[in-house]
């Protein structure tokens, strides 16, 4: 919808994407906190448009810039300085000191009936551990970002939930979980030609919640060199997490890609993708899988990679139902981490509201030599390349959840998991050979398929492109998990090329399962080497900017949704 501000007569593009329940959950939460609302930060946002960029400047004295991680993590928020602790609220509030590259303030506000008060910094509020060095130095400081706390696991003991810290980042987990991958309000030409711009959160107005209140709101205003944005987010705790999201977005500057609810994870090996390196865990990821729901009806399921050179897939999907990062397998065995837990890792499931139109769900994979590094995102790419002076208005709802098969209806089945392995025929003397193809065994589960008995096997419908002759492609019962395993077996033309494969179960022409869409990198059919020196691009840990690597030509590939990848 085009629309046009009267005062400074310039046209907007704005994508309304507001649900009706949305806009109920927003009036009550804006009913809550009449002293203040989304559209005084929309006002601001606006404001700040109009102005020039100006970078934050650092205020770290040499002792805090300095700092080494394993130091920073020493300056703790103290329990007995918590924000709210004395008002009768379940959430708490504490903050996240200054320190290595959380080098600006950011301003944190709260709203209460009376208005609008900063929280000001005050050294009181941190124990430094053992940390020397002299008190003077923090009276200029501020906080880098903030932690909310609430009983999620155990009546009366403080869980952290949420984190806002860095850039836009932002991380939320729900009962029983640990925190893996982030999200971040806006992304800017994150994949190449040109550099990624990392848009900052500069000031947040968080509601004080009252004794009863179950849900959270924060407001934040977000800037950068090419945009600026006010967001709304209402937090609700839960078995799983959920944070609906509303920004109004503005643009100083021409943007290339757009980013749209971007989510950043890691992926370092897995099942799929085995590591030439002895490891006792069979695999280390955050997320191992881009689960898309289209306009359409159909679902999308596209495991990782952990490629040798910057790989990027992009998604056709008008007006998308759903997507997001997944972290599929929750059986300890899976991972053998007692020290990480990643099977305690969320997945992070964005379901749009109202209609965002013709678009791109684009995956961004980047070589990491270890799991320190996020080497992995996802995030809505609009087709209209918006312009200086655009105004663009987003509302999602995020669910930080374990529970994956609840994304699925009773009729779907989905992958459960992914193996690669090397092709091999069964000789006379019953001893199995390899035979120099490549071979994969795909696992589907889920109500649509546990009914079939092994008498009535489903269809399999499968494709590969140009680069790629299937040798064998064949479906049998796999009673351990009330589903059925497709095996692949196929050869690869010219293994200096990636190959395309498409796969699903279907019965009388009819789709049963999502779509098994799989890139198999260059020369992925040889265990993954994991050097530094192949990992030159991917994000340390925590929040840290991911540099561009060079772009090949795209290949137009037959998937639907239209897919492009670009090794």
């Amino acid at each position: 919808m085009i629309f046009k501000d009267a005062c400074r007569g310039k046209r907007y593009i704005a994508h309304l994407c507001l649900a009706s329940f949305f806009s109920v959950v927003c009036a009550a939460a804006a009913a809550q906190a009449k002293a203040f609302s989304l559209d005084d930060v929309t006002a601001q946002a606006r404001a700040l448009m109009e102005k020039p960029y100006v970078a934050p400047q650092s205020n770290l004295p040499p002792v805090f810039r300095n700092m080494q991680f394993a130091d920073y993590q020493k300056i703790q928020p103290r329990s007995d300085r918590f924000e709210w602790r004395d008002t009768g609220s379940a959430f708490k509030l504490n903050f996240y000191h200054q320190g290595m590259h959380f080098n600006t303030p950011v301003r944190i506000n709260e709203i209460t009936g009376d208005g609008v008060r900063e929280i000001r910094y005050d050294a009181e509020r941190f124990d430094f551990g053992d940390l020397g060095f002299d008190k003077q130095a923090t009276s200029t400081l501020g906080y880098a970002g903030f932690r909310v706390m609430y009983p999620i696991n155990q009546a009366g003991k403080d869980d952290e939930i949420l984190s806002f810290l860095g850039a836009s980042y932002f991380r939320v987990i729900g009962k029983g979980q640990v925190y893996g991958l982030s999200s971040r309000g806006l992304a800017l030409d994150t994949a190449p030609p040109g550099g990624e711009e990392f848009p900052d959160f500069r000031e947040f107005w968080i509601q004080r919640p009252g004794p009863q209140d179950k849900q959270l709101v924060i407001y934040a205003l977000l800037d950068s060199p090419r945009a600026t944005g006010a967001y709304q987010f209402i937090l609700t705790p839960g078995s799983d997490a959920v944070m609906d999201v509303q920004a109004n977005i503005f643009l100083r500057g021409d943007v290339n890609m757009l980013g749209i609810a971007p989510l950043t994870s890691m992926f370092l090996f897995g099942p799929n993708q085995l590591t030439d390196k002895r490891n006792y865990r069979p695999a280390i990821h955050d997320s191992n899988g881009l689960s898309i729901h289209t306009g359409t009806g159909e679902w999308l399921w596209r495991p990782l990679n952990n490629p040798r050179t910057l790989a990027i897939s992009s998604f056709e999907v008008e007006n998308p139902q759903g997507f997001g990062l997944l972290q599929r397998g929750r059986d300890f065995s899976r991972y053998e981490d007692l020290k990480d837990r990643y099977d305690l890792r969320p997945s992070a499931w964005i379901e749009p509201h109202g209609n965002w139109g013709k678009g791109k769900v684009m995956l961004m994979e980047i070589p990491t030599p270890d799991e320190t590094n996020d080497n992995i995102a996802a995030f809505w790419n609009p087709d209209a390349k918006p312009k200086k002076g655009d105004a663009l208005q987003f509302a999602y709802r995020m669910h930080w959840t374990m529970d994956e098969p609840g994304l699925h209806s009773a009729d779907n089945a989905w992958v459960r998991q992914t193996f690669q392995t090397e092709g091999e025929q069964t000789q006379a003397n019953l001893i199995r050979k390899p035979d120099g193809s490549t071979a994969f065994l795909v696992d589907f589960e889920g109500p649509a398929v546990a009914k079939l008995g092994a008498g009535d096997p489903p269809e399999v419908q499968v494709s590969a492109s140009d680069n790629a002759q299937i040798l064998e492609s064949s479906v049998q019962r796999n009673p351990a998990i009330k589903g059925w395993r497709l095996t692949l077996r196929l050869h690869v033309k010219d293994p200096a090329q990636p190959v395309e494969l498409r796969a699903a179960l279907a019965q009388g022409g009819k789709p049963l399962s999502e779509t098994w869409s799989y890139q198999l990198p260059a020369n992925g059919g040889a265990l993954l080497a994991i050097t530094p020196s192949t990992a030159p691009s991917a994000v340390q840990q925590p929040a840290a900017p991911a540099a561009s690597s060079t772009e090949t030509q795209p290949a137009t590939l037959p998937a639907a949704p239209a897919a492009k990848t670009t090794p």
